[in-house]
């Protein structure tokens, strides 16, 4: 069957800009370039990593819906990056569709992206609490005074928390407020891939010139240099050159740079030169006003009551609010039916599933823990350090800090120590675990017992 790309294209975009709003249509959506049509597959094209996954996230199986309204259900919408769509010297020449119901043309728009920036990570639309602020203000400071104050700014934390967003605003920030600065944001993955290729293609001066050049160098997910000594190498020479000539560094990963058991010490220790800041989960009032800031960008009307129940009932990250909201948005623009709780259960049926259990609590590690060892609950806490009490109680740091994502400061005053200490109790914990099978299963059962009391 021979399908028409172009009138397809055209209807698709024509039902989601009725369904988007306009920011949301021209940022996502107007951006992509239609392919071409193999085996039932719409192949659409995007300028880069950031946008494919983006979309792939957030706006595929609304594109899909979308051909299924058009009359094309045995389509599907698959992103491919196609680099030489969008690259400089056809920029101009890039074609967006612009749906007009009384009009279907097609216009001209110029797409570059140098920088592989996100246009909406800014500070001003990043939500701040508790969980963050120190981190904010960080990156605040960091933006205004590249290279003056923390570099390298790293910052860490769990998925879905803001690492992002916040490294990306840095970038948008830089960009907005001193244009001739040279801004690079990208993946560690996708930075091993250029490397592979600059090895195989013997282009690896074009490589460390491209990285080695830039006033603000953004890495995510720097965590995957993890266990690869070569490309370690290559980082620590490109580490050191932006350093030296004061170009700021900022890196996000899962984990602190002394977690990172595969990371050369030499590399911890340079991460470690600037500043260190952790990303936790937000807490209630922090993941409301989330809600209310996406809803209103996203231009969804929700009420009060319907906020305060997705924000009590969806903890694990803001990700998975932000897929709560896409959800609901996209079934009341395609249905017009209005949003009840009863609605929202069976939309986020999966979603509020993973949380329905109770969060752990340090308080909880803590009574397990002294169960398991057979130590008084205030043990736990005193300054006792016979060694039948301290190594539960290192034991019990380290799975507060594995499975609450507290701050290592927040542990401590649960445990009445500095946070130096809880970080301390942590790697040897780890450390241990790893040369010590009876340990490791003695973590594991202890866990179990953790996670199963959450549930009763």
């Amino acid at each position: 069957m021979k399908y028409d790309i172009e009138n397809i294209w055209i209807d698709c975009c024509e039902q989601l800009k009725s369904i988007l709003s306009d920011d949301i249509y021209d940022r996502w959506i107007a951006v992509i370039q239609p392919l071409n049509i193999e085996v039932q597959q719409l192949k659409l094209a995007v300028a880069n990593d950031f946008y494919k996954d983006w979309l792939e996230e957030n706006y595929l199986p609304l594109i899909d819906k979308s051909l299924i309204l058009i009359g094309h259900a045995d389509i599907k919408a698959v992103i491919e990056v196609d680099v030489a769509q969008f690259n400089e010297s056809t920029a101009v020449e890039h074609k967006t569709v612009e749906v007009s119901k009384s009009n279907k043309t097609s216009r001209r728009s110029g797409h570059k992206n140098k920088s592989n920036l996100n246009p909406a990570y800014t500070f001003e639309s990043f939500v701040i609490g508790e969980n963050n602020q120190f981190a904010h203000a960080a990156a605040m400071a960091a933006a205004t005074s590249p290279s003056r104050t923390y570099n390298p700014l790293f910052i860490y934390g769990g998925v879905g928390l803001g690492k992002t967003h916040l490294m990306q605003a840095i970038g948008n920030h830089v960009q907005q407020h001193k244009s001739r600065s040279r801004v690079c944001y990208i993946t560690c993955e996708s930075f091993t891939n250029e490397y592979i290729d600059a090895l195989q293609n013997n282009n690896v001066s074009a490589f460390r010139k491209k990285y080695r050049k830039v006033d603000l160098l953004l890495i995510d997910d720097i965590q995957f240099l993890d266990g690869k000594n070569r490309l370690q190498e290559e980082f620590f020479h490109t580490f050191n050159s932006l350093f030296e000539s004061h170009k700021q560094i900022i890196l996000t990963s899962d984990r602190t740079p002394s977690e990172m058991a595969g990371l050369a010490p030499r590399l911890v220790s340079r991460f470690e030169w600037g500043l260190v800041t952790e990303l936790i989960k937000p807490d209630v009032e922090t993941r409301t006003a989330i809600l209310r800031k996406k809803a209103a960008f996203m231009q969804v009307e929700l009420d009060n009551t319907l906020i305060d129940y997705l924000a009590q009932r969806i903890s694990s990250n803001i990700r998975s609010l932000e897929g709560a909201l896409i959800r609901i948005a996209t079934f009341s623009s395609l249905t017009q039916q209005p949003i009840s709780l009863e609605r929202v259960d069976q939309l986020l049926r999966d979603l509020i599933g993973k949380d329905e259990s109770q969060p752990v609590s340090i308080d909880l590690i803590q009574k397990i823990v002294a169960d398991f060892f057979d130590i008084r609950l205030t043990d736990i806490t005193s300054k006792k350090r016979s060694k039948d009490i301290a190594w539960p109680r290192q034991i019990a740091m380290h799975l507060s800090r594995k499975l609450t994502q507290q701050s290592f400061p927040s542990i401590g005053n649960k445990f009445e120590r500095n946070h130096a200490t809880v970080l301390y109790a942590h790697e040897q914990v780890n450390s241990r675990a790893k040369q010590d099978r009876q340990l490791e299963q003695t973590l594991a059962l202890i866990t179990e017992k953790i996670k199963q009391s959450t549930h009763s």
